[in-house]
């Protein structure tokens, strides 16, 4: 799955290329030394609890910066694409996106290795591409295809790729289950960490402060990283949260808060997190600032409880892709020409996958499909229970 992206060159491939280069996959950046820049962040970027802040100086090559924007701009054209397709009522049930948020799974897949893990909740899709689903896997388990990255069985919520272990429904339950996935990197002597994102319509479950005083007793590589979109479904953080800096919640853990729509911001946080936690020194408490552009599912409006005047100021002074083109033109590391011409590969690459996608077969009718996938293969029990005998199914049949 991850040969479905490939890393920019240090030029954007002209739009005679179509989709090609986005079909491959985007760890292979040029090693030289003068296709380097520098960016200053703002000191607003950070906040920090118990904890020195990350440098503002972030130096990338040119080419991951165009990734970061490529990335970026697929991930959006993936969850515009389940937009469309969920209104058609081609994909039925459940279906968050994350339009306005994708900075925060593209700073972190970018900040980290394929080793490390990562957990999160039901608003799952961007982050399951970035840890190497594709595009047609994704909208395939949307669809309910055979094709799709859960075989058409999990649906928007429960997705899942290399070392990326969901999406997960219940609200909050990601987080200790992310503890562990932590510890085991701790019991392996590995130098890799687990990302464990929530939302702050999460941030007050018990199970999330139990995990933080088992993380900090033992110094377990866990980082725990809160999404603050503002509204936990249709209910704003200061109506639900006592105290609304997230990222101060870990009392005896240390909190960084990052601007979660920069990606600069967002990778340079997430890249510290992580060396933080590899190198032993125990769990951080992270709080990514963001803002979701629809509502909390397909089904909900999102406009009831905040106003298309709000919306629409985040999208024209906050939108993480924009913002990002501004400073990629500002740094000649591309041309207005070329990035138009990245949307347009993009925009070509998503069509394709979705057609592909669409023509896929749903699941057999086969009631013996229902039981694939409980457990690893050659791990199996004789028989599965099932509510009455006659449901009970055999593994060595």
């Amino acid at each position: 799955m991850l040969s479905i992206r490939r890393s920019l060159a240090s030029k954007v491939a002209s739009s005679a290329s179509g989709s090609a280069a986005i079909a491959a996959g985007r760890r292979n950046y040029s090693s030289g030394g003068d296709d380097t820049v520098t960016i200053q962040l703002p000191e607003s970027s950070y906040a920090t609890y118990n904890l020195e802040a990350p440098s503002l100086e972030v130096s990338l090559k040119k080419d991951e910066l165009l990734q970061m924007y490529k990335d970026m701009t697929v991930v959006r054209r993936l969850e515009m694409a389940a937009d469309a397709l969920y209104k058609a009522k081609k994909i039925r049930g459940f279906c968050h996106l994350s339009t306005g948020q994708e900075a925060i799974a593209v700073g972190i897949e970018h900040a980290i290795t394929r080793e490390d893990t990562v957990i999160t909740s039901y608003r799952c899709h961007g982050f399951a591409y970035m840890r190497g689903a594709s595009v047609k896997g994704v909208l395939a388990e949307l669809l309910g295809r055979r094709s799709g990255v859960s075989f058409g069985k999990g649906g928007s919520m429960h997705m899942f790729a290399p070392n990326f272990y969901g999406g997960n429904g219940i609200v909050g339950a990601q987080v200790p289950v992310g503890l562990g996935i932590a510890f085991a990197h701790q019991y392996r002597n590995e130098k890799s960490a687990t990302f464990a994102l929530y939302g702050d319509g999460a941030s007050n479950q018990g199970q999330i402060f139990e995990s933080y005083n088992m993380a900090k007793l033992w110094n377990v590589p866990c980082i725990f990283a809160c999404e603050n979109n503002k509204y936990g479904m249709g209910t704003s953080a200061s109506r639900s949260s006592a105290l609304t800096e997230y990222y101060k919640r870990g009392q005896y853990i240390p909190g960084l808060k990052i601007n979660g729509m920069d990606v600069i911001a967002s990778y340079q946080g997430s890249k510290f997190a992580k060396e933080w936690a590899a190198a032993g020194k125990g769990p951080l408490v992270l709080e990514y600032e963001t803002y979701r552009y629809g509502g909390h599912s397909m089904s909900d409006p999102g406009t009831t409880y905040r106003t298309r005047e709000e919306i629409q100021q985040m999208r024209s002074s906050n939108d993480p892709i924009t913002g990002l083109k501004a400073r990629l033109l500002d740094l000649g590391v591309a041309t207005e020409a070329e990035l138009k011409a990245v949307d347009k590969e993009a925009r070509a690459y998503v069509d394709a996958q979705t057609a592909e996608a669409e023509a896929d077969a749903p699941p057999d009718a086969d009631p013996k499909i229902l039981f694939e996938d409980v457990y690893v293969r050659g791990t199996e029990i004789p028989v599965l229970r099932g509510r009455i005998p006659q449901e009970n199914f055999s593994f060595t049949k």
